[in-house]
This record gives structure tokens, C-alpha cells and sequence, in this order.
């Protein structure tokens, strides 16, 4: 049966407003009821993306539907095929592969769903709820400057923050500095005998300083051992007599006693690496909505284990620490406040959520955090929950996997770290060196400049570290990193700048889709991936994966680069595939730029 052509257009218009899937799990409901006599509903019926390798837009898999049909697979695959064709102008045509349905979608309809294209398309959320979900990353320790491994925490903290948001949802960014404890007494302490008095100057910034001297402090007591052993100490021995850790103890009891000499010094270092830290947040493009603090929260983490302790869900030893047993849950035992009453990490960690919560009520909390926490954060939610928290069942760790330099692994308290500040200074170096040897903005000013190497350095250090799945460790390698072409960022920022040029020697701002624009092959496969953008972001934000849209990002450009490459657009054979090919071009410019925002790059207008 065919529709008549005011029928077929109308048909297409509606078309366009649902997703495709839907629309095909539709058709196929229709066909088991019209062929077969059965009832098949929408959650029974498996669409997916045809495989590369066949030809076709969308398959249906035949095999779980059999029993409705009770008929073979090709069989059945092939009597859908010629329902589902005859019955929707959406279909162009259909092949059978054993008992895979694929079905090809017809030019009519991806014109109509670029005609439809509207602008929140590009710039909106694509579903609205009142979901609010909070999500935490950074988490610096005041005793040193942000390093690399930082940076691929915060990048997956912003990027993911603004992915979750694409979806519609509430999202709250916050970061917990780590500004109390052992290790901060460690650099305090190292300043306090070796500093000279010491400070922050326009070469040296305040976090780097007090890293310094955190690394001074794991030197001199590794010779404070030293001479321990050699005297016939074990080394356990050794660090049990050690006179600078013992000094660094005391320290954090002084502090913990709010000891007034000890909080000065501690406030006015704190101080120095707060101002450090904001210069490389800013330079990194990241923000938070909140910020919390471990000598804020720790109090409310010990005013809980007190009431766990009253509740009998937790336990005081002899020498008065206090400890979960968690042994039933197939855990250990861990301890929650030391014999002499400090805290330690999961005494905050509990203070901080239940404060996020009573803050916020979030429906989700997602901590970026390392591989290395995974047991810190099983043990945080089993002691929440009894605790009675019952939230805590929202609570998730994402746990993303170590970066490491070609060299191998960094450790802080080694100075073996590759700082962030840096790092990031050689990323924009590198860009402007490779920019002016290309000869591309030699007619730019020197600002403009400028702001086109920030841009370029700093997207070839994002998108290397966002192309990678989070949970996958990686080795981060910035010659391959700011190369050109390939699977960079630089090379899908080209791309974007390519188009704007294009646009500007067009003299278009707004281009105009011609009513019957003239499409082939090259142009519908870019019409394609425009179609699967909102379904890359919620997929990324289901897994909390930027790497998806990453390299759906570089898939996007390469399609389009291949599109130039083989096709005049200025210069095309007639006006009205000239029009249509601009539109295109202004369509992809939108949909990278959008892309790239969820990762927290920029596009610079011209390269």
C-alpha cells in the first residue's frame, strides 16, 4: 500500500519529532498484530545501530520474537521487512541476515529532521526531571601543588558535571579540601625548621611553595631513618623513635586542640596554596558550585561515630580508639577516631556527606575519585547505612584509573610529580611553536594569538585524557597529544574552524535548508551523526564516560573533513546544493561546538 504525497509529508513531519527507534518499535508492534495476530510490546522489540559491515541505518533483531510469529527467522525477518516498507515512507529498503531485520531509512526523512532541527538541538538540556545529583572532584590536599593526576580528576569531575546536566538534571559541582591531618602537619612542620620564613613571589606560587617543603620533610626523615638503622634499629623500629614524625604528631593533637600558635601558621599556609590552587582552576576552566572543607566537617564526622558508639554500631577498643566492625560484611575492621582522639579520613569523609545531604537532600552523589579508594568508599557507605542513612544507597564512585607519563608513575612526596601549572605552560608552548610553523594566523594579532595557543594547548591536553574510558588506566603523551590529525583535540578544533571560515567567505550567519535540498551519500551520513548526539550524551552520562562523546567529537569531524575533501561547498554545482551544503556545514559547526562545551574545550573561530 503507498500513501499519497501530502499523506507521505505529513507522515515524515511527525516522524521527525520521535526518535527513530521509537518509531520502528512502533511499526513493528502494528506488523505482529496485522500479520500474526499477537501483541508484541515496545520493551520486547530490540532496534539497535546497524553493524558497519552491513548495509542498513537500524536492525531489528528476530530471534526473541519467533515465538510470536512461530516461524522461522529469515522467514519471519523477510515478511516484516515488505509489512514495514509497505506501510511507513520511513523505510527505503530492508535486508535479512540470518535473523537480523535491517532496515534502511529514506533520504525524505533525514531531510525533514534537519529542516526540524531546532536550536536547543545544540544548546539546551534534551529531557527535563528534578533529579539532583552532586558530584565531587579535585579533592587537593593543602600540602601541595595540583599535578597531573589531578588534572584527569578534574577534567572527568567538570566534564561529567556538565554531560549529567545536558540530560536535564540538577547538578551541584563541589570539591573537599583535604586541609587537616598528618600530611598537612608534615609541610607545616618542614616550613616551621627549615623555612627560614620564607614566602609566596610572583615566580613561585603559594602551592608549590608549601609542596616544597612537603617534600623536604619526606627527606629529611628517610635520613633521619638512615641514621636509625645504622645504629641496629628495624626499620620498624626507626620510625617508631623518629623524632620529626613524633614532632608532626603532636602537631595535628595540637591542631585538633585548636592550639592558637600551631592554627596561625596553619591558616596562613593554607592561605598561600587556596591562592595557588584558584589561579590553576582558572587556567583549567573549572569551577565549583561549593567548596567544603575537611577541618569544617571532621567535627560532625566524630559527632557521628559518637553517636554510633552510644548506638552500639560501633566500637571503643582499650587504648580508646574507635572502630567499625564491618567482618559480617565481609570487610575488616576499620578505624574511624585514633587512641589519641584525631580522626582520620573516613571520619571527614562520613561529616561531609551527611553535611552534603542535609545541604542539598541530592537524589545522587558521585565521587571522582582513583582506583586506589575503591575500598574506602564500600567501607563509607556500609558505615552510613549503619548509621542509619539510608541515602547512602545513593552514593556511587566513579573510579577512574591512574595517568602516568611515558616515563612511569609520579609519587608526591618524591617530587617526582609532573606539576599542572607546568605542564600546561608546555601544552601552549608546543601549540603556538606548531601554529606558527603551519604559517595559519601570521595575518592574527598578537593577542588573538594569544588566546588561539591557550585554546589549542589546553584541548589537546583535555581531549587526550577524556578520549580514554575513565576506568581505564592511561599514559598521557603530549607530543601525540597536540599533533594535528588524528583523534586530537587540535585536529577537531581545526575542523570546527575550517567551517567558520568556510561561513565567513560565504558571508552566511544563519544559513537556510532549501525546501527540496539536493542530498547525497556524503551529506546523510553527516545528517546521521547529528541524529545520534543526544543519544551519545545520554549514554555518556548513563556511564559516566566522556570518552564517548569524545570520540564521537572526532568521528563527527573526520566525516566532515572527508565531506570537504570530496565535495566543493562555495563553489558547488548549483545554488541550491551550495545552500544545502552550508546549512550542513553551519549544523556540524553547532553540533562540535556543543560536544566539545561537555568536555570543557573551547573552539577557537580560526586557526
Amino acid at each position: 500500500m503507498f500513501l499519497s504525497l501530502h499523506s507521505l509529508s505529513l507522515q515524515l513531519k511527525y516522524f521527525t519529532m520521535q526518535k527513530i527507534e521509537d518509531i520502528l518499535k512502533a511499526l513493528v508492534s502494528e506488523a505482529f498484530l496485522t500479520l500474526y495476530k499477537n501483541n508484541v510490546s515496545a520493551d520486547q522489540i530490540q532496534i539497535q545501530k546497524t553493524k558497519k559491515e552491513f548495509e542498513g541505518d537500524f536492525t531489528l533483531v528476530v530471534f526473541p520474537l519467533l515465538r510470536f510469529s512461530g516461524k522461522k527467522p529469515e522467514e519471519t525477518a523477510n515478511e516484516l521487512g515488505e509489512f514495514l516498507q509497505g506501510k511507513s515512507p520511513v523505510i527505503k529498503g530492508f535486508n535479512v541476515i540470518k535473523g537480523f531485520l535491517n532496515l534502511q531509512i529514506s533520504e525524505d526523512y533525514w531531510r525533514n529532521f534537519l529542516t526540524e532541527l531546532e536550536p536547543g538541538y545544540f544548546q539546551t538540556s534534551y529531557s527535563e526531571d528534578n533529579t539532583t545529583v552532586m558530584v565531587e572532584f579535585s579533592s587537593p590536599n593543602t600540602n601541595k601543588p595540583l599535578h597531573l593526576g589531578h588534572i584527569r580528576n578534574n577534567l572527568l569531575g567538570f566534564s561529567i558535571s556538565r554531560i549529567i546536566e545536558a540530560t536535564g538534571k540538577k547538578v551541584i559541582k563541589v570539591n573537599l579540601v583535604n586541609d587537616r591531618g598528618i600530611h598537612i602537619c608534615k609541610s607545616m612542620l618542614a616550613w616551621q625548621k627549615f623555612g627560614k620564613g620564607e614566602e609566596p613571589t610572583e615566580e613561585k606560587k603559594g602551592d608549590k611553595l608549601v609542596g616544597e617543603y612537603y617534600v623536604k620533610f619526606d627527606q629529611e626523615y628517610k635520613k633521619e631513618l638512615a641514621e636509625l638503622q645504622k645504629k641496629g634499629l628495624s626499620k620498624e623500629e626507626a620510625e617508631n623513635k623518629s623524632k620529626l614524625m613524633q614532632e608532626a604528631r603532636k602537631m595535628l593533637v595540637k591542631w585538633e586542640n585548636d592550639d592558637a600558635e600551631v592554627r596561625a601558621l596553619w591558616e596562613k599556609m593554607n592561605a598561600w596554596v587556596y591562592a595557588g590552587f584558584d589561579i590553576t582552576y582558572k587556567r583549567m576552566g573549572v569551577e565549583f558550585d561549593k567548596v567544603y572543607y575537611e577541618s569544617e566537617t571532621y567535627k560532625l564526622g566524630k559527632s557521628l561515630v559518637d553517636k554510633g558508639l552510644l548506638d552500639k554500631h560501633l566500637q571503643k577498643k582499650e587504648d580508646g580508639s574507635v572502630w567499625a566492625d564491618l567482618t559480617a560484611d565481609g570487610l575488616d575492621s576499620k578505624l574511624l577516631l585514633r587512641s589519641d582522639g584525631t580522626s582520620v579520613y573516613m571520619t571527614q569523609d562520613l561529616g561531609t556527606a551527611k553535611e552534603r545531604y542535609d545541604d542539598y537532600q541530592f537524589d545522587k552523589h558521585i565521587y571522582v575519585v582513583g582506583n586506589e579508594q575503591n575500598y574506602h568508599f564500600q567501607v563509607l557507605k556500609l558505615i552510613l547505612k549503619k548509621l542509619g542513612y539510608d541515602w547512602s544507597d545513593n552514593i556511587f564512585h566513579l573510579s577512574y584509573g591512574m595517568v602516568e607519563l611515558p616515563e612511569g608513575k609520579m609519587k608526591s612526596r618524591e617530587g617526582t610529580v609532573v606539576d599542572a601549572d607546568d605542564l600546561m605552560d608546555e601544552m601552549v608552548k608546543t601549540a603556538g611553536e606548531m601554529s606558527d610553523e603551519m604559517g595559519k594566523l601570521s595575518s592574527v594579532d598578537e593577542e588573538e594569538k594569544t588566546l588561539i595557543f591557550n585554546q589549542v594547548g589546553l584541548a589537546a591536553l583535555k581531549y587526550f585524557i577524556l578520549k580514554v574510558d575513565p576506568r581505564k588506566n592511561m599514559t598521557f603523551n603530549p607530543q601525540e597529544s597536540i599533533d594535528f590529525n588524528g583523534n586530537t583535540g587540535p585536529f577537531i578544533q581545526y575542523s570546527y574552524a575550517r567551517i567558520q571560515s568556510i561561513l565567513r567567505k560565504a558571508k552566511v550567519e544563519n544559513a537556510v535548508l532549501p525546501a527540496d535540498a539536493e542530498l547525497g551519500e556524503k551529506e546523510i551520513n553527516l545528517i546521521k551523526l547529528v541524529y545520534d548526539f543526544p543519544s551519545v550524551i545520554e549514554a555518556s552520562a548513563l556511564e559516566l564516560n566522556p570518552s564517548l562523546i569524545a570520540n564521537y567529537m572526532y568521528e563527527v569531524a573526520k566525516e566532515y573533513n572527508q565531506f570537504y575533501h570530496d565535495h566543493s561547498i562555495l563553489k558547488a554545482e548549483t545554488e541550491k546544493l551550495k545552500n544545502t551544503r552550508l546549512f550542513l556545514s553551519e549544523v556540524i559547526a553547532k553540533t562540535i561546538h556543543r560536544g566539545m562545551f561537555l568536555l570543557g574545550i573551547e573552539v577557537p573561530e580560526r586557526m
